[in-house]
Formats: C-alpha cells, sequence, structure tokens
C-alpha cells in the first residue's frame, strides 16, 4: 500500500511538473483532477501495460526495447479516455539560442506531445523515484 501510495504522489509530481514546464499538460488548474489523472496513471501502469508487454513482446524483442514508447503513449491515452478534464494538447515551443546553439521553434501536434509528454512522465518517475526512495 506504501509503495501504491508512493506511485501515485511520483505520478501526481510528474504530472504537475510538465504542466508547469510545457503547455501540453491542461488540467485546468484542478488540482483534484490531476489526483484522479495520477491515481489512474499508477492503476494503468500495474494492471494494462504488463499485458501490453506481453502482447508486443515479439515487436519489442525485434526492436530491442526502442517501441516501449508505444505502450507508454497507449497508457496514458487511457488515461486521458478515463479522466474527464485531464487533457494532453498540441503544443508550440517557442525556441531559444544559448552562446551561438539555437533550438528552433518548433509546433508538435497530439501525437508527438503524447510521445513527449509519456517520456517525460517516464524520466520524472526515474528521478523522483531515486531522489525519495
Amino acid at each position: 500500500m506504501k509503495n501504491f501510495l508512493r506511485r501515485i504522489f511520483l505520478n501526481f509530481l510528474s504530472l504537475w511538473l510538465i504542466g508547469n514546464i510545457t503547455q501540453s499538460v491542461n488540467y485546468n488548474g484542478n488540482l483534484l483532477v490531476l489526483f484522479w489523472a495520477s491515481l489512474f496513471l499508477t492503476i494503468f501502469n500495474l494492471l494494462i501495460k504488463p499485458i501490453l508487454n506481453l502482447l508486443l513482446m515479439p515487436i519489442n524483442l525485434i526492436t530491442l526495447g526502442a517501441f516501449r514508447w508505444v505502450i507508454n503513449v497507449l497508457v496514458l491515452l487511457a488515461v486521458l479516455i478515463a479522466v474527464e478534464g485531464f487533457k494532453v494538447v498540441g503544443f508550440t515551443f517557442t525556441g531559444f539560442t544559448i552562446a551561438g546553439f539555437v533550438v528552433p521553434k518548433i509546433t508538435l501536434s497530439f501525437f508527438w506531445a503524447l510521445v513527449l509528454v509519456s517520456f517525460m512522465i517516464e524520466i520524472f518517475n526515474g528521478i523522483f523515484g531515486w531522489l525519495f526512495e
């Protein structure tokens, strides 16, 4: 139970941080919606993700694990369907310049925003899990 609550908290923290860093996670400032999204994300990661891993294992083995991101995107899509008021939307990254290094303006569609958010969730959960362990 303690591990389950910890995962909910880490997902909540990750989604909140991603919502503040990018404009792709939209929960209209309602932290209760964000809590429900993190709860469903935790439940789906514990129940649906292992089933999808088994079903897509041959493709995952052929691609040496590179297909794993599709499973994360599908789990995030299931959360979007389950939680009303929680949305991932496409956005425009304005770009920046540092010491002659230029990152141009990039516009992400809904699909690429889903991919980016699922990557960021995995990265932040890994970092926060390591910090709070």
